[in-house]
């Protein structure tokens, strides 16, 4: 899909020369090769805009800025990584190449409906676009940190989840622990796309911000400083987001502990009735306690003293 902002058509096969942005979503050959005749210069493909190293994501020919960045957008259903975004700057216009629906791009587009509010240059729509994207991240760090906050009032301040229903309260664990998975993951995406787009505001601001007699370099400055925030608010809570991992990972082992600690009592009581059993199951004629009238019930009387005993001493040194 293409399309020019402002909305001006060109004739068939052609896009607009007066077009300020040009924006592609996942383009077919005949768009790219319209765009490519009206730069005169080739737009970069998805696997080189996947490509990690900077000198492939950040680089200037032509007069044109060439930028990629990772997309901090949430990854969609049935997709292994996130399609990452494509930035072709010059001092005439603006084209953006993506793989995936952006509701930024679509709250940038709605401001060319207006006359007063309409971007005036190119370099005016890339910060318009980096400014979006920035306050959407900061969105979504807001409700991370909302669930995050979440998930640790649950985990530190809840009720002993052992109790009496063990199977439940792993059940609870465990899917806390998807939880923290999760939480780390998004971050993780979003520390990528925040790494990718201070570069690419930093590039920018290099060699683009002279192109409008400098008016726009406060804001430039100002996305620059919000992103380096951002990135350390998101380090932030993937540091807490680790904390959380390792109590609840902790939180485990103590289950696993009470539950090795129920086997182990549970076995050391059973020895010595055991061998009560075993002694008095023997069938020797000259066992004393076959020829007494009470011999049974001392029987059993040793037996479950045997058993009472261990467990008063494990309760007198605090084992449950």
């Amino acid at each position: 899909m293409l399309n020019t902002f402002p909305n001006k058509a060109g004739t068939a096969g052609e896009v607009a020369a007066d077009a300020l942005w040009i924006d592609l979503l996942n383009p077919s050959a005949e768009e790219i090769a319209a765009v490519e005749k009206l730069l005169g210069a080739k737009l970069p493909s998805l696997g080189s805009l996947s490509e990690i190293e900077v000198s492939s994501r950040l680089r200037k020919q032509n007069g044109m800025l060439y930028m990629s960045t990772p997309s901090a957008a949430r990854r969609p259903e049935g997709v292994q990584a996130t399609p990452p975004l494509g930035f072709v700057l010059s001092a005439d216009r603006l084209v953006t190449v993506r793989f995936m629906q952006l509701p930024t791009f679509d709250a940038i587009a709605g401001k060319f409906g207006g006359d007063q509010d309409a971007p005036k240059s190119s370099l005016e729509v890339f910060v318009l676009i980096c400014e979006e994207i920035v306050d959407h991240v900061a969105d979504i760090l807001e409700h991370l940190a909302a669930e995050l906050n979440g998930l640790s009032v649950d985990t530190f301040r809840a009720d002993d989840t052992r109790g009496r229903h063990p199977a439940r309260a792993n059940r609870v664990l465990r899917g806390q622990l998807q939880q923290v998975g999760r939480l780390g993951e998004r971050l993780s995406e979003l520390r990528d796309g925040l790494l990718g787009l201070g570069r690419v505001i930093a590039y920018a601001e290099q060699y683009a911000c002279d192109w409008d007699g400098g008016t726009l370099k406060p804001r430039v400055g100002s996305l620059r400083q919000d992103v380096h925030s951002l990135s350390d608010y998101d380090e932030q809570l993937a540091n807490k987001v680790q904390f959380v991992l390792d109590a609840l990972v902790g939180l485990i082992g103590i289950a696993q502990n009470d539950i090795f600690k129920v086997l182990t009592i549970v076995s050391i009581v059973g020895i010595p009735p055991t061998l009560m059993a075993g002694v008095y199951g023997m069938n020797f004629k000259n066992m004393p306690e076959y020829d007494w009238a009470w011999g049974y019930q001392f029987g059993w009387a040793v037996i479950l003293l045997s058993a009472i005993i261990p467990l008063v001493w494990f309760k007198v040194k605090g084992w449950f």
